[in-house]
């Protein structure tokens, strides 16, 4: 059975699930139990603090986890980055007051930064040569400006809104970061057979985001100019129809390409598109 660390509760919680239930690993959403078997797949998840996952899979109470690259960088645990999971972004950055003119990182000398993140903003502060307090808080670091805590802020950002209803404006960037999943670095064959098994329904899921399967009836005289527009993964299936002058061609396109070689196919005769959503794909 292999053990996974999952955070307890907000958007990593969420997206981790989700890849979950979309590689068809069922797991009971109850955030009450602190330990849960998947019902058809040999995985139990441990549910724990973000904070307490690099430490939990370094000491081997936990196989692997799902962190954020932000903890895990802070905690400086030694485990194995297994894979960037592409989900849960934000980065890491230092705020300030929105009315302060800023002009350049020298502002922070002799100024108080509140902040979860001492570790990752004292490298920081040091490569650059910065003397600055780093003011340790766990909860809203946010709000420490607004009541004389602090200077600054460095803090988790995603779409910027709290840093806005905290009268706040981002004015360095630190580090980027996202989900990414851990593992004990002396996780037994065993497992490791369960951990090949599980990252490869992961694979199928993430290589299926934003693809769609495309069907059409395309004229014969045209075909090898559509095939020529279609980027599939390989050479497009065709198949004859009962109008000799017509066929059938399949392919997958990416949703950021779609619009644009729709709108060629159609220029070149191709009717009857039919789009389907892909949940899986193995390549």
């Amino acid at each position: 059975m292999l053990r996974i660390a999952v955070q307890s509760k907000g958007r990593l919680y969420d997206d981790t699930m989700n890849l979950l239930s979309e590689a068809d690993i069922k797991v009971s959403a109850s955030k009450r139990t602190l330990l849960v078997s998947a019902g058809n797949f040999p995985l139990e998840v441990l549910y724990l603090r973000d904070d307490d996952i690099p430490q939990s899979v370094a000491s081997g109470v936990a196989d692997i986890g799902v962190v954020g690259e932000n903890e895990l960088v802070e905690r400086g645990e030694d485990v194995e980055l297994i894979s960037r999971l592409g989900f849960s972004k934000c980065r890491l950055s230092l705020a300030i007051p929105k009315e302060i003119d800023y002009q350049g990182l020298e502002w922070f000398n002799g100024k108080k930064i509140a902040t979860s993140y001492p570790h990752i903003l004292n490298q920081f502060m040091q490569q650059h040569g910065i003397n600055a307090e780093v003011h340790v808080i766990t909860g809203s670091v946010e709000i420490s400006p607004g009541i004389g805590l602090a200077d600054g802020i460095f803090d988790i950002v995603s779409s910027g809104s709290t840093l806005v209803s905290n009268n706040l404006r981002e004015v360095e960037v630190v580090m980027q970061s996202e989900a990414l999943l851990i593992g004990n670095k002396n996780l037994s064959a065993k497992k490791r057979v369960v951990l090949e098994q599980m990252l490869f329904r992961f694979k199928a899921v993430k290589d299926a985001e934003d693809k769609k399967y495309v069907r059409m009836n395309a004229p014969k005289a045209h075909l090898q100019e559509i095939i020529s527009v279609l980027p599939g993964l390989k050479s497009p299936t065709i198949i004859p129809l009962a109008d000799d002058d017509w066929c059938s061609v399949h392919t997958v396109l990416d949703q950021k390409q779609f619009w644009e070689i729709i709108g060629k196919l159609k220029d070149m005769g191709a009717q009857g598109i039919l789009v389907t959503p892909i949940e899986k794909m193995i390549i």
